[in-house]
């Protein structure tokens, strides 16, 4: 009765199961066939064999072409058959989950089986099919008799066949789940080993907290770094590491994260192994499940003290070469005047180079880099303010601006100032001399608009000079208005010369006046 590769029947198709690949998958996936025996299963088939008075009782499992037993009881040590003599082959394809067969040498279905008409010249059967959550057949639990039961089998004969039935499929599902839990713990330890290995191999320090911020782990370098005993900054233990003057605000900004889920990001002096206190970039993110609550912290902290002094020098140096650009402005400008006074005839050309120089020495010193102590105090970057200090020499009587801004403003920075500078000079200029701001009552209209990703500037003249004809001649100042648009911005300048006054359109990319929304716009 045991299984024999040796034969060669092909198994008939009344016996195979409508879902027959599903059902193999669904089998194979309890990994148990061909697995030791087991008491929980020795004791369901013992126990069914004494309810039912019989000789034999099976957990029989149907595989693609063998019926093997995984608890047998009366088998003489028997694990299976071929899966065309199986009594359960033909159970897990039936309509009903109980299969009963009183006397199978008059049942046509079995009266040529190889088990009925030789050894162990089995009679009576009875199984109830095996059936996992999702509805797929595995076997059958089942008891045989040499001897026929033409009565069959009384209600609680079935009942507790059907309770047995349930007992052996509810042991395949624990046996499934303890398996995928010591594989999930296996991976698990696989996991945080690979990330122990990863941590402690980085130059940073890593740490982790629980959802509450809990410090719970620390990598190598932390400990390396700070010298103090493992375990020692758990929890809270940590802030006690940083410097005197940075605690509380490195535990507002932790709280604040804390509270809001943002990631963490801050920069703090870390006291080191040798009482050194260095520049750390402290950084973390929060782990977040399916559902959006935060599990885990994971954090960073990086040693940044070496590039905050080369940033500082930088500085510096970034400082003093810029003031020294300043003086060598006023040392031209001033070199200019001295040479009209003797040179009465180029007086209004040295004028004109001086006016244009004292507006690049005033764009240099807005855009440059200041100390806390030098900085200008006109506002923060942006083309408004820029342009007001610009335009902060034309005012009426009263001390009006004339040259009035209006519109979305714009982040600015060095990358367009020269040429902002020298653009809105000359037209400020050429208004002094011949446009609207010749009159007393004459204004400009600066009006500055986003579109898409344009920036578009309108310079408007009102209550000046009436515009009788197109200028023929083009100026240098005109010439250097468009040089710096098109070339230096790579813009687009218009002129319109109307009756009221002359209008000028400005339409640069979005990205022109500052790096940082190049950046972002690359980004």
């Amino acid at each position: 009765m045991g299984h024999k590769p040796s034969l060669e029947l092909r198994v008939p198709s009344a016996i195979l199961s409508p879902d027959e690949d599903a059902r193999l998958r669904a089998l194979y996936a309890y990994r148990i066939l061909d697995t030791a025996p087991e008491a929980a299963f020795d004791d369901i088939v013992g126990l069914l064999a004494e309810a039912f008075d019989a000789p034999i009782a099976l957990v029989n499992l149907i595989d693609s072409d063998r019926a093997w037993f995984k608890a047998a009881f009366g088998t003489a040590g028997v694990t299976g058959s071929s899966r065309e003599a199986s009594f359960c082959a033909h159970t897990i394809v039936g309509n009903e989950d109980q299969f009963v067969v009183r006397d199978a040498l008059t049942d046509p279905a079995f009266e040529d089986n190889p088990l009925v008409a030789g050894e162990p010249f089995l009679r009576f059967y009875a199984g109830h099919v095996l059936r996992t959550p999702q509805g797929h057949a595995l076997g059958a639990l089942c008891v045989h008799d040499v001897k026929p039961r033409p009565e069959g089998i009384t209600p609680l004969q079935s009942r507790t066949l059907e309770v047995l039935a349930r007992q052996v499929m509810a042991q395949f599902e624990l046996r499934r789940v303890v398996k995928e839990r010591e594989q999930g713990v296996r991976a698990l330890a696989e996991s945080e080993a690979r990330f122990r290995a990863i941590a402690d191999s980085m130059p940073q320090m890593v740490w982790s907290t629980r959802p509450d911020g809990f410090h719970d782990y620390y990598n190598a370098r932390w400990y390396e770094f700070t010298g103090v005993p493992a375990g020692s900054t758990d929890g809270e233990g940590w802030n006690g590491m940083f410097h005197p003057e940075d605690q509380d605000r490195a535990w507002g900004r932790w709280r604040h994260s804390l509270e809001t889920g943002e990631p963490y990001e801050i920069e703090y002096r870390l006291r080191r192994h040798d009482g050194v206190y260095r520049w750390t970039l402290g950084r973390a993110q929060p782990i977040r499940d399916e559902f959006g609550a935060i599990t885990r912290w994971f954090g960073t902290c990086t040693d940044i003290d070496d590039l905050k002094r080369i940033e500082q020098s930088k500085d510096l140096l970034s400082q003093e070469l810029s003031h020294r650009i300043k003086n060598i402005f006023a040392v031209i400008s001033a070199l200019i005047a001295l040479s009209a006074r003797e040179h009465a005839e180029a007086r209004p050309f040295a004028t004109a180079v001086r006016n244009r120089i004292n507006a690049l020495g005033r764009a240099h010193e807005f855009v440059r880099p200041h100390s806390e102590v030098s900085r200008p105090s006109v506002g923060d970057t942006t083309l408004h303010t820029f342009l007001d200090a610009l335009f902060r020499p034309y005012v009426d009587d009263h001390g009006q601006p004339r040259v009035r801004i209006e519109g979305e403003d714009a982040t600015f920075d060095d990358q367009a100032a020269t040429s902002v500078a020298l653009l809105f000079h000359e037209l400020a200029t050429n208004a002094a001399k011949y446009g609207a701001l010749s009159t007393p009552d004459g204004l400009v209209m600066l009006q500055t608009r986003n579109s898409g990703d344009r920036f578009i500037l309108t310079w408007t003249e009102s209550g000046g000079p009436e515009v009788t004809a197109v200028p023929v001649r083009v100026g240098f100042g005109t010439s250097l208005a468009t040089l710096s648009v098109e070339d230096q911005l790579g813009g687009r300048l218009e002129r319109r010369w109307l009756a009221g006054g002359l209008v000028v359109e400005v339409d640069l990319p979005s990205t022109a006046l500052s790096r940082r929304r190049a950046a972002l716009r690359s980004a």
